[in-house]
């Protein structure tokens, strides 16, 4: 699952938006080696010049055979794997309840999902839904927010609330032992919120001045940029998900409250459970907590990402004197929900979507041109964007830019070696079990089942439909998702040095937007 999201965090409020993490994802968890002994041991004497390690002879013997150092490890057969089953019930006031049981886990997960994020505002108060996510962790009717904290600490629990694209989420991790005070601490914070006017306020300063620094923020201003370069105006992905300076300003504790009661219907929300649930009836113990929420209105949700009218552009935001450029390359792309998930997943990580890929072996291993080179196709329930993100210096802007145009041409004329999708099939397959080690992993997996409405049986099937996927099937995808014709890019950069190169590359019609446009 793909949804960005911005949260508000009990003790560690954070805010993130679309354009502040693009990246996420693309990250090792590899511990960093370090030495701890920097003496080379005595009867090896120094180091040699050069990179090859010198054994002594007495520790081999002189007949050893060091041949088996030139076989590489080759991977295994993976071992064989099924996502936590899980159930299903519907509570009497309309509330689904999903409870996945994983023995061992006494850590347990709880989030609950309401449908209508940041697609279902109104356009001219983009970011609240943003804003009300941040603000529930603020106190409730019973407790103000220092209480609301403590009694949090008290049962070791932490709870969040975070909106995306699609939904505004509530979220719980406590241990097994105080599941059911917590369950109703998270039923207090979701449906009894006491949104405080001066807390508000103070939230909704902190995103204006956020906004300010994303605008020296060369990475989050091309975040910012790129959207609104292939969206239609109207459209609420041309936006970011906490909203811009014009929708923030006119957000109070009035517009937040009555954000919140829109969306407060039980019969479309869900509770997700999961954890080591042995001896715990949750579902009486989610009844008793939730019972009273009783039925209200259900968010209407706009899902639909219209192109800019204007069609294919090269937008250059001036940023004079920068050394590097933050280029975006892309379109709309598609919704979560499509029949070719899988060959997708397998042709984004072909082209830009992991270290091996094409895009990066291209422009960081053979023309050194960047430290790294991404791809996504960032899927909602609406057509999210694809888009391929890097930062390069100045003097290769334009070089950069032509060939990764060149790489997205190529993916859709050949079918990709058999070693090539084997490499990365296998890696898909491999990873995908470690994303779910821990209950709260599992729990957001089953939110996206729901968010996206998906079938109960999408998570257990990824593997097997994976390990399908044919070059055939690939090829077809890269034909009909990337389109190297319809992409816009969108450059921030020293324009002085720039803007004559990419004129003169012929990518498209050029609009240079001076580097004190505020909406730029």
């Amino acid at each position: 699952m793909s949804d960005e999201s911005s949260a508000g965090h009990v003790g560690h409020p954070g805010f993130s938006t679309d354009e502040d993490d693009p990246e996420k994802g693309f990250v090792t968890d590899q511990d960093v080696l370090t030495d701890v002994d920097d003496e080379p041991p005595p009867e090896l004497g120094e180091a040699p010049a050069s990179a090859t390690v010198v054994i002594p002879e007495r520790e081999v013997g002189p007949e050893a055979d060091l041949s088996v150092l030139d076989i590489r490890p080759t991977p295994g057969a993976p071992h064989e794997y099924h996502f936590p089953p899980f159930e299903r019930a519907r509570l009497g006031n309309g509330l689904t309840l999903l409870t996945a049981h994983l023995p061992g886990r006494p850590l347990l997960a709880a989030q609950l999902v309401i449908p209508g994020g940041a697609t279902a505002e109104q356009p001219e108060l983009a970011g609240v839904t943003a804003l009300t996510a941040r603000a529930l962790t603020e106190g409730t009717a019973r407790l103000d927010a220092i209480a609301f904290v403590e009694e949090a600490e008290r049962l070791g629990a932490e709870l969040h609330a975070e909106t995306g694209w699609e939904a505004l989420s509530c979220t719980l991790e406590v241990p097994r032992s105080h599941l059911a005070p917590a369950l109703g601490l998270l039923a207090e914070m979701a449906l009894e919120p006491r949104f405080p006017a001066d807390e508000v306020d103070r939230l909704r300063e902190e995103r204006l001045n956020d906004l300010l620094q994303a605008r020296a923020d060369p990475r989050r201003r091309a975040e910012r940029v790129f959207p609104e370069t292939i969206y239609d105006p109207a459209s609420r992905y041309s936006r970011p998900l906490g909203g811009v300076d014009g929708t923030v300003r006119r957000i109070g504790r009035e517009a937040v409250v009555e954000r919140h009661a829109a969306s407060l219907d039980p019969a479309a929300a869900s509770l997700v459970v999961a954890g080591d649930l042995t001896g715990l009836d949750v579902p009486r113990l989610v009844e008793e907590r939730f019972s009273a929420w009783q039925a209200g209105r259900a968010a209407e949700r706009n899902e639909h990402g219209r192109p800019h009218p204007a069609g294919v552009r090269v937008i250059l935001v001036d940023r004079p004197g920068s050394p590097q450029s933050e280029v975006r390359i892309g379109h709309i792309g598609l919704p979560r929900r499509t029949p070719d998930f899988h060959a997708v997943a397998v042709l984004n990580g072909v082209l830009g979507g992991t270290f091996s890929s094409r895009l990066n072996r291209l422009l960081r291993e053979e023309l050194g041109y960047t430290y790294g080179v991404h791809s996504s196709f960032e899927m909602r329930r609406g057509a999210g964007p694809f888009v391929v993100r890097t930062g390069v210096e100045t003097d290769v802007t334009v070089p950069a830019i032509v060939e990764t145009m060149g790489v997205l041409r190529a993916i859709r004329e050949a079918e990709v070696e058999s070693a090539e999708i084997e490499l990365l099939r296998d890696y898909l397959v491999g990873i995908f079990p470690l994303r779910f080690e821990g209950s709260a992993a599992v729990a957001g997996a089953l939110a996206g089942l729901v968010i996206f409405e998906l079938p109960d049986d999408e998570l257990d099937r990824y593997r097997p439909s994976i390990a399908a996927v044919e070059a055939g099937q690939v090829l077809e995808a890269a034909r009909r998702y990337v389109r190297p014709h319809e992409a816009s890019i969108v450059v921030v950069g020293d324009a002085a040095r720039i803007e004559a190169p990419l004129g003169a590359a012929d990518l498209g019609p050029l609009e240079v937007v001076p580097a004190d446009i505020v909406g730029a």
